[in-house]
């Protein structure tokens, strides 16, 4: 490390192992989320750029700095906290990871000053690198879940709200909304938190009713806004490019309307009429078939769904469904969410047969 900027003549020891153990902790973070990126998330992009970071690494990690190791006589080796023993979850694992990476980095930053002034200037960078990594995961997850999640459960007051959620989450929901219009904020914030946290716990996607503040103030992961709420080019001004927007629509005019706004997903119906949306009369099924021929993001049919009339919904082009009432206010939940589901599942999987060419052989 001979050139202009180099400063290993007054690096001790104890430096040069504190590099090595921190571009070796770095090296690793990024490893497994890169692992993550490949096999769950199937983002090559993703993964490369991990590899790509974890590359660069490696070329600062000298042959002098690693003869520094010495690995018997570390009493980090010994440390270890509660936290470290336990993932909750992917997403817990990713941010365990993402921080780890985010702090090796800045150490390497600080102490490269003393090393190598290059190496310094090129891990600073790299840490913001990284932040964007961090966005862009969080981003690609969320989308990836939408478009996996074909039940959108929004809920409705209940006193047994953390509980029918649950049973939701537990028959396979991906995809909660909370909606309470009459409580109070503090109340509001609290059910959101608890909900929020049951929804991560299981591996589902947490949306806000209308309130971008909540959103932020509970980390959710995305806002669903009605027609008379701000625009959505504001929303994604306060919220970033990671999390979700959905918007409610009930026309044509409206579902274009949104989808050039920039809205990931949005609501169409109401199907039929319900008590959810008093006084709004049903847009029926011919917006339900324009949606199919003309949406160019995620869509879910709402307004009075249930298990009674959920085919009659598929049949006419529903690929997604939305519903309140028929889980709050069912007797069993879990089993209800898995009806549900499975006859999402099985439409989808006929749809798909439909539409594959099979050669004729004579």
């Amino acid at each position: 490390m001979g050139d202009k900027n180099s400063h290993s003549k007054f690096a001790p020891t104890a430096v040069y192992r504190i590099l090595d153990a921190n571009l070796d902790r770095a090296r690793e973070g990024l490893r497994i989320i890169e692992e993550w990126c490949r096999f769950g998330l199937n983002s090559a992009q993703l993964a490369a750029e991990c590899k790509q970071m974890r590359q660069e690494l490696a070329t600062w990690h000298s042959s002098e700095i690693r003869a520094s190791r010495n690995t018997p006589g570390d009493p980090g080796t010994e440390l270890t906290h509660p936290q470290e023993e336990q993932r909750s979850s992917i997403q817990h694992l990713l941010q365990a990871n993402l921080c780890r990476v985010e702090e090796a980095l800045r150490v390497l930053e600080e102490y490269g000053k003393l090393y190598n002034l290059d190496m310094s200037s090129a891990l600073k960078q790299m840490r913001y690198r990284v932040y964007t990594l961090e966005s862009n995961l969080l981003a690609y997850r969320r989308h990836q879940l939408l478009m996996r999640s074909h039940l959108y459960l929004v809920t409705s007051p209940s006193e047994h709200l953390f509980s029918i959620v649950e049973a939701a989450l537990q028959g396979g929901l991906t995809l909660l909304q909370y909606r309470d219009k009459t409580a109070d904020d503090t109340v509001r914030l609290g059910n959101a938190h608890k909900l929020r946290q049951l929804c991560h716990h299981y591996g589902a996607l947490f949306i806000m009713n209308d309130r971008v503040d909540l959103t932020l103030a509970v980390d959710a992961d995305g806002v669903h806004l009605g027609q008379q709420d701000i625009p959505i080019a504001l929303a994604r001004q306060l919220l970033g490019p990671q999390r979700l927007i959905g918007r409610s629509t009930t026309n044509p005019e409206e579902m274009q309307q949104a989808i050039a706004e920039g809205a990931d997903y949005i609501g169409v119906g109401p199907v039929y009429e319900t008590p959810t949306k008093a006084g709004k009369p049903a847009a029926g099924f011919t917006y339900v078939r324009y949606a199919l021929e003309n949406s160019t993001v995620p869509w879910f049919a709402i307004g009075g769904i249930d298990t009674n009339n959920l085919n009659e919904v598929l049949k006419n082009g529903a690929q997604r469904v939305a519903v309140v009432r028929a889980i709050v206010e069912a007797e069993q939940p879990t089993l209800v969410t898995q009806y549900f589901i499975s006859e999402l599942t099985r439409m989808q999987t006929l749809r798909s047969i439909d539409t594959q060419v099979i050669p004729y052989h004579v």
